[in-house]
């Protein structure tokens, strides 16, 4: 039976009033659900609506999706409103710290059947999270698991159990090796961390496998109060990989301290280090930063893959416009071209994309970095030594003795090798190099801020290219968002007549997370003759931004609005990542 006939015959609606909301949603340039037509029209009460759906979920003849689907409401107000009614607290489970013990005590298959688990225990219950509050054998099938306490049960959102159970999934994958790395510690015997073939080391690489396989570019092991955390940078967000129980970390901790050559019994201070291991078939290097916290240590791991190819210029994603506008920059006999953005933005990336594109035997390419992530041939590449007195000035010294037609600085931090860098432009060379600043116009008062005269920076500048990575919306689930009437007036001046945004329930395919990869938002700051008068006249910002936006120039946010658009990401994503 039809959403409206169910109306009708509860008394909620009449069928000359179904028919006014079906006249009325042809009309509308974008479709809306019937349910919210009607009350938008005026025709339905949401509290009443509400009541009316819950007693068919109690009935079985809708589901609690199909109420989140079509209520004009958020997905928590409903869940609130619906635990209300069925006598159950809300609770986001991913604000959760989860006793894995307690989990662990109940069958996986149980969790897996019912999308429900125990999350926590206190002194009179056991906490039980749910998707579904209408289901009658979830409480049959805890009840026989869980016997020494009553239950209280909670209702959860559905995104937030999926993502859990996930996790849940992997740890009953590797359950026998978790619980032989247990017994070995219960017996009171020293976890054999430098055996090649000890469990602790399987389950390190179980670990970066998973990450490799989720396309990660770094992995948190984290001791908290109850339990070892092991979280995963995915399109640039963290996600939870695997939740053990405390007493895996000391041995997960000193096995990485060994792998790469760090001193085990050191927990007061800092350390890095690194090491290189072959996984799935494919060299990787993976970067170790470890941080004494009140609760242990932080040990992040930076994921590199050795065989990674070079990504094309033309292949990263960026604009048309942007395009040529980094072409016409790349492309200048002599000067300075920077790019700036935050850590992770995928400068390096770009850096290399750019040096790949105009690398030939007719030219000297020498680069500077910290250190060397890609080899490249053609390219002559040092890596910095610090303790070595190889820093980023030093070696550009030398390297101007080599006869370079390019240059690439893998940071520019400070005034010295600023100077020696826009002195190498003013001379004839091309020099690429990066900034950590939010925008490109900023890229000028950042190089002013570092002490250089405005003289010298107006004259060797060639552009500044600023650059965020947003992530790009799953097709497999993405849908037409209808946005606010504040988010559209804010932003009415850069949307064409007809337009269409989109936004992603969260599958499968993508791990319920809404994305899948991400992509490149870009804006380009050509240093044309009046930009470059504008900052030798130390020009304020405003000036120089007016003046591009003459010549072209579009916003990092407007070349995010112009990918949503595009059904790429969705306009939350540009907004988290773009806007200021």
């Amino acid at each position: 039976m039809r959403i409206g006939d169910r109306l009708i015959e509860a008394g909620l609606i009449n069928e000359e009033q179904l028919q006014q909301a079906l006249t009325e949603q042809k009309s509308l340039t974008k479709r809306k659900k019937i349910v919210r037509v009607l009350v938008d029209l005026g025709l339905l009460d949401e509290n009443n609506l509400l009541e009316f759906f819950v007693e068919e979920c109690k009935r079985g003849k809708l589901n609690l999706d199909s109420i989140i689907e079509d209520f004009p409401a958020s997905e928590i107000d409903i869940l609130i409103l619906v635990g209300q009614k069925m006598d159950m607290d809300f609770v986001n489970i991913e604000d959760e710290t989860i006793d894995m013990q307690l989990v662990e005590s109940v069958p996986f298959h149980t969790i897996k059947k019912h999308f429900a688990f125990p999350f926590k225990e206190s002194e009179k219950e056991y906490h039980v999270a749910l998707v579904d509050p209408f289901d009658i054998t979830i409480k049959d099938a805890f009840t026989r698991t869980l016997r020494k306490k009553p239950t209280k049960y909670h209702i959860a959102p559905k995104e937030g159990i999926v993502k859990i159970i996930s996790r849940l999934e992997l740890n009953d994958s590797i359950r026998e090796l978790i619980a032989k790395v247990r017994r070995e510690i219960k017996a009171g015997a020293d976890v054999d961390i430098t055996n090649e073939e000890s469990s602790i080391t399987k389950l390190i690489e179980v670990i970066f496998e998973t990450a490799v396989k989720q396309k990660a570019s770094d992995v948190h092991i984290e001791a908290n109060e109850g339990n070892c955390i092991v979280r995963s940078r995915i399109d640039g967000v963290l996600v939870e990989s695997f939740i053990f129980e405390k007493d895996l970390y000391p041995p997960l901790s000193s096995r990485i301290k060994l792998l790469a050559n760090l001193d085990i019994a050191e927990r007061r201070k800092p350390q890095d280090g690194r090491f290189s291991q072959k996984l799935l078939g494919r060299e990787f290097d993976f970067r170790i930063s470890t941080l004494p916290i009140i609760t242990g240590e932080s040990i992040v791991s930076r994921i590199l893959d050795k065989s990674k190819v070079l990504v094309k210029l033309e292949e990263l994603g960026i604009s048309e416009l942007n395009y040529g506008r980094l072409q016409k920059c790349i492309k200048s006999p002599y000067g300075i071209m920077f790019i700036t953005g935050p850590t992770g933005s995928g400068k390096t990336t770009t850096l290399y994309a750019a040096l790949n594109a105009i690398k030939g035997v007719g030219h000297k390419i020498i680069t500077v970095e910290d250190p060397v992530e890609y080899q490249m041939g053609l390219i002559q590449q040092v890596m910095v030594n610090e303790k070595a007195g190889l820093t980023f000035a030093s070696a550009l010294r030398s390297i101007l003795r080599q006869d370079p037609d390019i240059i690439m600085i893998g940071e520019t931090r400070d005034q010295e090798t600023l100077r020696i860098a826009i002195q190498s432009a003013l001379t004839g060379h091309l020099v690429f190099s990066t900034l950590h600043t939010n925008d490109a116009i900023s890229g000028v008062t950042r190089l002013l801020d570092m002490g250089l005269e405005s003289f010298f920076i107006g004259s060797a500048l060639a552009g500044i290219e600023a650059q965020r990575l947003v992530r790009r919306i799953c097709p497999h689930c993405k849908y037409e968002e209808d946005l606010p009437a504040a988010i559209l007036e804010e932003i009415e001046h850069l949307l064409p007549e007809e337009y269409k945004f989109f936004k992603s329930h969260g599958c499968k395919v993508c791990n319920m997370s809404g994305y899948s990869g991400r992509e490149l938002i870009t804006e380009v700051l050509i240093a044309t003759e009046p930009i470059k008068k504008l900052i030798i006249n130390n020009a304020p910002k405003r000036d120089i931004e007016e003046e591009a936006q003459r010549e072209g120039f579009i916003s990092m946010f407007e070349d995010g609005i112009r990918k949503a658009l595009g059904g790429l990401t969705s306009l939350e994503e540009v907004y988290r990542v773009a806007k200021i």
